[in-house]
C-alpha cells in the first residue's frame, strides 16, 4: 500500500464562483507528487499545497515530449457524499499511454489512492450546482537534465484538480464541427491511441482554423486516405444513421480509447440498440445526411460527457443535422450518464468508486 505523506496548505484559496466556472480555470489548494528513480521505481508520495514546479531549461520533456495525462471528474452526490466515474478505466488507459511513450508504469491501485487522497483533501472544492464537478488531472513527465534522444531515467507524477462547468460554452446544446481535409491529428502506429500532449499540440492548427470559421471543433479524417472519420477535437464521435448507432473503430490505434465511449456503447447494447464499430467513410456520413437517414450525431468525452452536434462544415457545405437540435438518443445518454455521475440514478454496473 501506498504511504502518502500530507501537507496542508496554510494559506488556502477563496473558493470562485461555482455559476462562473468555466473549464480548467481555477485550481485547489493542493496536488499530488510523486517521483521516479531509475533503479529505486516510485517513491516519495506527497499531498502538498499547489505550487510551481523547478525544473532545469534542459528538461527532457521540453525537447523530446515524453509525457503523458488522463482526465476523469469527482462528483457531488445528493446526498453530499463525493464519487468518482470509472477510474479504473482512465488508471488503465494511462498505463496503456506509458507503455507506449516507455514511462514506468504505475500501480493501478496506488494511482486510485492518491486520486482518492487528494480529492478527499480538497473535497470543499468539490462544486455542487447543477452541470459542475471536479476534474482530475494526473500526469506524468520526464525530468532528467539532458540533451539527447533517450528514455528518461526520473520522472515526476502529479495530480491536480479544478472545479468545472460545462466545457463548451454551448453546454448540452449542439456544437458545429468543421470537417477537416488538409491536416491529419494521428497515423496508425503512433500515438493516436494515447493521451499524449503531442496529439493535441498537432490538431491545433486545425482547431485554430475552425475557429476562425465559427465552428466549435474539428472533425479529423484518417492520416493515411483522408477518408475515413477517427474523432472530433477532444471527443469520440457517434453517428445515428437510419437508426444504428455508428462509431469509429478502435483498430487503427489512431482513435483514443474514450472511457465515455466505452460507458455510451455498454448503455446503448443495454438499451436494444443496434451499435457497430466500424471503419466509417466521411462521404457515407454525407451520403445519409443528403438522403435524410443521418439521424444523429454526437461526440463524447470526460469533459464535455455528451455533445450534440448541429452542423457539420464539408468545404463550405453546410449540413444541418436533426434540425439542429439535439436527438433522442443523445439526450438519453446525457440524462443516464450525468444522473449515474452525480449519484441522481442507481448505479446497476458498478462503475462509481465512493471517496467518502
Amino acid at each position: 500500500m501506498i504511504d502518502i505523506k500530507i501537507e496542508r496548505t496554510t494559506a488556502p484559496k477563496q473558493k470562485p464562483d461555482q455559476s462562473k466556472l468555466g473549464f480548467g480555470n481555477y485550481f485547489t489548494d493542493h496536488m499530488f507528487v510523486m517521483n521516479y528513480t531509475e533503479g529505486e521505481g516510485w517513491h516519495d508520495a506527497r499531498v502538498i499545497p499547489y505550487q510551481n514546479f523547478s525544473l532545469s531549461p534542459a528538461a527532457m520533456v521540453f525537447h523530446y515530449a515524453q509525457e503523458m495525462f488522463e482526465g476523469l471528474k469527482a462528483y457531488k452526490t445528493p446526498d453530499g457524499h463525493v464519487q468518482l466515474f470509472r477510474p479504473q478505466k482512465n488508471i488503465e488507459r494511462m498505463n496503456n499511454t506509458n507503455l507506449r511513450m516507455c514511462i514506468p508504469q504505475v500501480d493501478p491501485d496506488d494511482v486510485l489512492t492518491a486520486i482518492k487522497t487528494l480529492v478527499s483533501v480538497d473535497k470543499d472544492w468539490v462544486p455542487e450546482n447543477e452541470g459542475t464537478s471536479l476534474y482530475i488531472r494526473p500526469f506524468i513527465f520526464a525530468t532528467d537534465a539532458h540533451l539527447g534522444v533517450h528514455v528518461a531515467k526520473t520522472y515526476i507524477f502529479c495530480i491536480i484538480l479544478s472545479p468545472v462547468g460545462s466545457y463548451y460554452p454551448e453546454g448540452i446544446n449542439p456544437v458545429k464541427i468543421f470537417i477537416e481535409t488538409e491536416y491529419v491529428r494521428a497515423v496508425k502506429g503512433g500515438t493516436g491511441y494515447a493521451k499524449v500532449g503531442g496529439n493535441y499540440a498537432a490538431s491545433l492548427i486545425g482547431q485554430e482554423k475552425a475557429e476562425k470559421l465559427g465552428y466549435a471543433q474539428v472533425l479529423w479524417l484518417d492520416g493515411i486516405e483522408h477518408k475515413y472519420i477517427d474523432e472530433v477535437g477532444a471527443m469520440n464521435v457517434f453517428f445515428v444513421i437510419d437508426g444504428e448507432v455508428i462509431t469509429p473503430t478502435l483498430e487503427t490505434g489512431s482513435i483514443l480509447p474514450g472511457v465515455t465511449r466505452a460507458s455510451c456503447i455498454d448503455l446503448l447494447r443495454s438499451w436494444g440498440y443496434k451499435v457497430t464499430e466500424r471503419r466509417l467513410a466521411v462521404d457515407e456520413v454525407i451520403a445519409a445526411q443528403k438522403a435524410g437517414k443521418l439521424d444523429e450525431a454526437f461526440g463524447t468525452g470526460t469533459a464535455a460527457v455528451i455533445s450534440p452536434i448541429g452542423e457539420l462544415n464539408d468545404d463550405g457545405d453546410k449540413m444541418i443535422v436533426n434540425g439542429g437540435k439535439i436527438g433522442p438518443i443523445s439526450q438519453k445518454l446525457y440524462d443516464n450518464l450525468t444522473g449515474i455521475q452525480w449519484g441522481r440514478l442507481e448505479d446497476k454496473l458498478g462503475w462509481t468508486v465512493k471517496v467518502d
